[in-house]
């Protein structure tokens, strides 16, 4: 997302270009790609590992997840209420399939030339659905060096020997909290104190923020150590 903004083909805080979504009367029309990236979209889209809610429908039953996350009606205004749901990533990994164009191939292709073979993440696999959508909500895999290389670039705010991969202030864009949760967008950050319970890395500097995978994996950046942990 924040190499197609960098190029002029995105806006984070324009409409979602969904096509289900194009029309002014429809409720959902005005929810923006950063609305979905902090998980205020307001979509009814519950993800709570029952394996019966929708999130769980999703990633199990649904060839086009990116559509059946699209398809949710929308709960509450979008932008006034924190809720975590895969459905938001998987409706951004549509947008990025449409806008890249080429399908799987065409987007495994952009994320090489523009992100992974610059920073020399040669260990990556990415999963997609049965309609060619990214599953970035999961199923992304890589070598811990990898991780570390993708966390060294926004330590650095998306520089890379001189060349620049993110837009500039990316990296405090993500890191910045959201309404009153400890998320930014698509990483978690340390806000909070011990006392209230919301510290999620106690000892940690409040500047810390990271991004948080299956099973205990994390990227995390320190920008005030100049850190990169990857566990």
């Amino acid at each position: 997302l924040g190499i197609l903004v960098r190029q002029g083909k995105l806006d984070m805080h324009a409409p979602v270009p969904v096509p289900a979504w194009s029309a002014p009367a429809d409720p959902r029309h005005a929810i923006t790609l950063d609305q979905l990236s902090r998980m205020t979209s307001g979509l009814d889209l519950t993800e709570d590992d029952s394996g019966f809610d929708p999130v769980s429908t999703m990633l199990l039953l649904k060839k086009d997840m990116a559509a059946y996350a699209a398809d949710a009606a929308l709960r509450i205004p979008p932008g006034t209420q924190w809720e975590y749901t895969s459905g938001n990533t998987l409706i951004l990994g549509g947008v990025l399939r449409d806008t890249v164009g080429g399908g799987a191939p065409g987007l495994i292709r952009f994320a090489h030339r523009e992100l992974f073979d610059p920073l020399g993440m040669h260990h990556v696999l990415m999963e997609f659905d049965g309609a060619q959508t990214l599953v970035g909500s999961t199923r992304i895999y890589a070598s811990a060096r990898d991780w570390a290389r993708f966390g060294q670039l926004y330590l650095d705010d998306g520089m890379l020997d001189g060349r620049r991969i993110l837009p500039e202030g990316w990296s405090g864009y993500v890191s910045k909290q959201t309404l009153d949760s400890i998320y930014g967008s698509g990483f978690w950050t340390n806000a909070g104190t011990e006392a209230d319970g919301s510290h999620i890395i106690a000892g940690m500097p409040g500047d810390a923020y990271f991004a948080s995978g299956m099973n205990g994996q994390r990227i995390v950046i320190v920008p005030s150590r100049r850190l990169v942990i990857v566990r």
